[in-house]
């Protein structure tokens, strides 16, 4: 366990530990630009730490949303993390080790550790896949907070477009881990799907294309692929 937790750590606390900071440096500020008290942004990331989702929050906050409104945009922006949670499973599970530990790992799945844990655990010994992945995670949630608070107290340091320019380097820094495995046909096949539709559905439905683009893109992918099986 402790190997698979240092593993983990060690591939966390590089390059993606500092982009997921810097990422949350910029929503420190954009929230403390906003008149917010650092406790929304701590707890928020503690708690949920999912930046699509703490983003809506936040928006739909001071746009005067009920509470139900808030909940509802939340949930919607962090359904992705099902999915995820879903593929992960079969990376990471032990026959015969208790299934609490799963459940409470998967309120740990975010995107950058999803990708790490995509990409690496695979090359771990199975038994210790579970341990790498909350090694990786916790490094970047720690990292997360830091941020965070920084970029709440540094808020006025940096302007106003080069903040919020820093809450999308988590984004593109995703996309960059997708180009490593290209070699997997699946995968590079749902990228060029979903980034074509999304380019053709936007100028007419700009709110929803990159949602449908998601489902009709990776829903085409898989079934080219299962095709080029056959």
């Amino acid at each position: 366990m402790r190997e698979g937790l240092a593993a983990g750590a060690k591939v966390g606390a590089g390059m993606p530990a500092l982009v997921l900071g810097a990422s949350y440096v910029g929503f420190g500020g954009f929230v403390r630009d906003n008149a917010l008290g650092l406790d929304i942004a701590m707890f928020t990331t503690f708690t949920a730490w999912a930046l699509p989702g703490q983003l809506v929050m936040v928006e739909l906050y001071l746009a005067g949303a009920p509470l139900l409104a808030i909940a509802l945009g939340v949930a919607l922006a962090n359904m992705r993390l099902a999915p995820m949670c879903t593929v992960m499973l079969p990376v990471v599970r032990v026959e015969g080790r208790p299934a609490w530990r799963l459940y409470l790992a998967a309120n740990w799945v975010a995107i950058t550790c999803w990708a790490l844990t995509m990409l690496h655990a695979p090359n771990q010994p199975r038994e210790q896949r579970l341990s790498w992945f909350m090694g990786c995670a916790l490094t970047l949630w720690a990292a997360s907070l830091a941020g965070c608070a920084i970029g709440y107290f540094a808020a006025g340091a940096f302007p106003h477009p080069v903040s919020l320019a820093l809450v999308f380097l988590n984004p593109l820094y995703f996309g960059l881990l997708m180009l490593q495995d290209l070699r997997n046909r699946q995968r590079l096949l749902s990228m060029l799907c979903g980034a074509g539709l999304c380019a053709v559905l936007h100028p007419f439905v700009p709110e929803w294309s990159l949602l449908i683009a998601g489902v009709a893109g990776g829903s085409l992918a898989y079934l080219l692929s299962m095709r080029g099986k056959a």
